[in-house]
């Protein structure tokens, strides 16, 4: 086993390679990025040190026997003892894969996919510049060729592709005629908000059940907060039995 690399000795506490790491996870991946350098790693050790003499003078002053201390200290302790019962309450349960089926199988109306759409289109401002477009498709230009040449929007760089979509999620103009396309079809110019489209259909997925399979995690994460939320009821339930409760309310 390696040894560790002490970084800076304070009052005879070590500063550690893994207390800065440490220090580092606890930020959070965003802010620990900022640090991930020779200089970044040499703030967090100053303020590592800086943390440490400042505990080294509270304890020094007896801080820790003031009494909004101890009052702050019995708040903080009660409140991880709560979240700690909790944890230990929930963490014994599991879901089977037959429950999950089970749930699944009697919930069936609850997992329908959505009638959805993969089209891609070409954005212009004016109609007649989309008549013009659309000649030089059927005169042998491709859809893609013609969205990266012309299309004002982002997607010309994926060759006009806007990915899946359902309803709801686009404008009311384009999203009527993108659902009542046939695959494959290529509409007229389609006025919105945005100027006018040219929509290419390229694939049209019909309402349907998600199989079991498909979203066999989110139905064990289902079954599994019920559990954990029944169990709670219980639990606090049978506390009140047992502890006197007034509840004003």
């Amino acid at each position: 086993m390696s040894e560790k690399k002490v970084l800076a000795v304070v009052n005879e506490k070590e500063i550690t390679e893994d207390t800065v790491l440490k220090f580092l996870n606890d930020l959070g991946p965003q802010m620990a990025m900022q640090f991930q350098s020779p200089e970044g790693m040499k703030r967090v050790v100053d303020e590592l040190i800086n943390q440490e003499v400042m505990y080294l003078d509270a304890k020094e002053s007896k801080l820790d026997s003031d009494e909004n201390f101890i009052k702050e200290l019995e708040r903080v302790k009660e409140g991880l003892l709560k979240q700690y019962a909790l944890n230990q309450l929930l963490s014994g349960i599991s879901v089977t894969e037959g429950e999950a089926l089970e749930f699944y199988n009697e919930n069936k109306e609850n997992f329908k996919k959505p009638e959805t759409v993969v089209a891609s289109h070409i954005l212009v401002e004016e109609e007649e510049k989309a008549k013009e477009i659309i000649k030089e498709i059927e005169n042998g230009m491709s859809f893609e060729d013609a969205a990266k040449n012309y299309s004002t929007c982002p997607s010309k760089a994926q060759g006009g592709n806007l990915g899946e979509f359902g309803r709801g999620q686009m404008v009311p103009e384009f999203e009527d005629a993108a659902f009542n396309m046939e695959v494959d079809s290529i509409s007229e110019p389609v006025k919105t908000q945005f100027g006018y489209h040219i929509i290419k259909l390229i694939n049209k997925n019909a309402e349907g059940l998600s199989s079991f399979d498909e979203i066999k995690d989110q139905v064990t994460q289902q079954v599994l907060g019920t559990k954990q939320q029944q169990a709670y009821i219980n639990k606090t339930n049978e506390l009140k039995q047992k502890y006197e409760v007034k509840n004003n309310m």
